[in-house]
């Protein structure tokens, strides 16, 4: 949005993008100075929507359906932008989207679903690096899938250890299997 909370440039640089031929623009909803700390503001990202007759992609904080709602109502914006909200939640975009479109929330997806699509994204790492480099990439993908399970922690510990693929498949499959038995007990 600008240089600093005192230098808010962002309606300035964006009338510029769009005379030199740029066809959209996505805005962080901060500062150069704030970097990823604290809260986005859409205040900025409102006047730039405002300023220029191209598309506005609004970013920042985007973290929830409701969220989403709320960004594009408050600036105007003509998209969204999702990035650290999906990351181990790459169904964020099927949420916000359902209600964009419903006003209602979706159910949350199974831990099996998770544990499928995990599984997939982990097979695909390791094909696309080879499984000597695509093991220590899927590290921090599997991370941040697990970060809000129960064990999830300890569970990193264990997995963050492992050398191999197979171990690394069977891992995920054992952790998540365990979550969906506790889950149905649970019931």
């Amino acid at each position: 949005t600008g240089w600093d909370r005192l230098n808010r440039n962002g309606p300035v640089v964006a009338h510029i993008a769009e005379t030199e031929g740029v066809a959209a623009i996505a805005v962080h909803g901060r500062t150069r100075a704030c970097g990823f700390s604290g809260e986005a503001e859409y205040l900025t990202i409102s006047e730039i929507k405002q300023t220029v007759g191209i598309p506005v992609i609004a970013n920042g904080d985007i973290d929830s359906p409701e969220k989403a709602r709320q960004v594009l109502q408050k600036s105007g914006a003509d998209a969204l932008m999702i990035g650290r909200a999906a990351q181990g939640r790459p169904w964020i975009f099927r949420e916000i989207e359902h209600y964009l479109a419903t006003g209602e929330k979706r159910s949350p997806p199974s831990t099996s679903w998770i544990r499928d699509l995990l599984l997939e994204h982990v097979q695909n790492l390791h094909l696309f690096y080879g499984a000597e480099r695509g093991v220590p990439v899927a590290r921090k993908h599997i991370a941040w899938y697990s970060k809000t399970h129960p064990g999830g922690a300890q569970f990193r510990k264990t997995i963050n250890k492992i050398e191999t693929a197979e171990d690394q498949l069977t891992l995920i499959r054992d952790f998540f299997d365990k979550l969906s038995t506790t889950k149905e007990l649970a019931a």
